[in-house]
């Protein structure tokens, strides 16, 4: 008997009696005034754990490791947080600048990379360790540094990012950790503020704050350099107040078609992949920020900066057109589909909210309760390169 109760001791001391959880619908949402970040599952809807002292997450973004175990948070203030998302519990957390903006994990899960603001570049670091194994400033001449925008993880154990202050694009090719090798693109537009990759892997779109039009790069004939995409779509006397920054990683790739926020305009673009041409405009009723497309890509949804933030618009890609508006509550900040795409979750940060839809009926299913929710990340993210 006493061996059999020192065994049980044993195994429970190594959690294999544990209750056992899968990885593969799990998900982290952000709580920015709390610092923390909730631990939840998909399909059953609840939360499993809160995750504390994690720091400024006011511009917080998720990427997780391949295994699905882990997810990396990036937080406002440098801080680089990987959680244990079976224990539930911080595994470590550097300071690794003073401003940071984003970041992204490598093709093959074993490299973190981080774009700064302050002092301006990107570091990258080992997903198991945290170590650091390149640091590579955004200088553009006389030591001056840009901020890092658009940071995306890329094909060929590259990252891909753009210098606001230069208006230029680098690649970052990791395939030698310990001999980063660079490739710079100068003069692609004035003020660059965030980018996305195709879900290929292909393309990376810039979009422009200082001018009209967009910058894009083939990540496979990177020689032709990059090309200027619809340069006179608004001209700088045409734009309204800008309110929020639309979200370029949230952007739309649906079918033959990319939807995008229109900058200082109540519009989502609609381009035609194949030709880079404009395609239709479509109206909505304020600043579009993220324009998102369900996983089967037949609807894209889209939100939007204040006074219009209490609203969702749900577009059909059919005919491109309004489906339906819904009203989730007041400061609709972030979306997330289910891997298949049946159920949206919505962050409502001032009701303190997590919404979620049906996305066929476009009929609310239930609410759960969070602080201030601004993010929401699932684990499926560990399996899409640009995510």
């Amino acid at each position: 008997m006493k061996k059999i109760l020192s065994l049980l001791s044993f195994l429970l001391s190594f959690n294999v009696l544990a209750e056992l959880r899968a990885t593969g619908d799990l998900g982290i949402v952000i709580e920015r005034e709390d610092g923390a970040a909730l631990i939840i599952n998909t399909t059953e809807h609840k939360q499993l754990a809160k995750i504390s002292n994690l720091g400024d997450l006011s511009h917080a973004s998720v990427v997780f490791s391949r295994d699905q175990r882990y997810a990396y948070i990036f937080g406002r203030d440098g801080g680089l947080s990987k959680i244990d998302l079976l224990q539930d519990k911080l595994d470590k957390r550097i300071i690794q600048a003073g401003n940071s903006i984003g970041g992204a994990i490598s093709q093959d899960g074993k490299l973190i990379a981080v774009s700064n603001y302050t002092p301006g570049g990107v570091k990258v670091f080992s997903s198991a360790t945290l170590e650091l194994i390149a640091d590579i400033p955004a200088d553009y001449g006389d030591g001056k540094l840009s901020k890092v925008v658009g940071l995306v993880d890329a094909p060929g154990q590259r990252f891909v990012f753009s210098l606001f202050d230069a208006g230029e694009i680098w690649t970052l090719d990791m395939k030698n950790p310990q001999k980063p090798v660079i490739e710079k693109f100068k003069n692609i537009g004035k003020l660059p503020y965030d980018a996305l990759i195709s879900p290929d892997g292909r393309y990376y779109i810039a979009g422009l704050f200082g001018e009209g039009g967009m910058a894009l790069l083939d990540l496979w004939n990177t020689g032709n350099g990059v090309k200027r995409i619809l340069p006179d779509y608004v001209k700088a006397d045409e734009k309204l107040p800008v309110y929020k920054m639309p979200h370029l990683e949230g952007w739309a790739v649906a079918g033959d078609f990319i939807f995008v926020p229109a900058i200082g305009k109540h519009e989502v673009l609609v381009i035609d992949k194949q030709n880079w041409q404009l395609v239709k405009a479509i109206p909505v009723p304020g600043q579009p920020v993220f324009v998102m497309a369900r996983p089967d890509g037949r609807q894209v949804w889209v939100n939007f900066a204040m006074p219009d933030n209490n609203q969702l618009q749900v577009i059909d890609v059919k005919d491109l057109s309004l489906r339906k508006t819904l009203i989730p509550g007041k400061a609709v900040l972030h979306m997330e589909f289910t891997p298949r795409g049946e159920q949206v979750w919505v962050a409502v940060r001032d009701d303190n909210q997590l919404v979620i839809y049906d996305t066929d009926t476009l009929q609310e299913i239930t609410r759960l309760p969070a602080q201030k929710p601004n993010g929401i990340f699932f684990s499926a993210r560990a399996h899409k390169t640009g995510l």
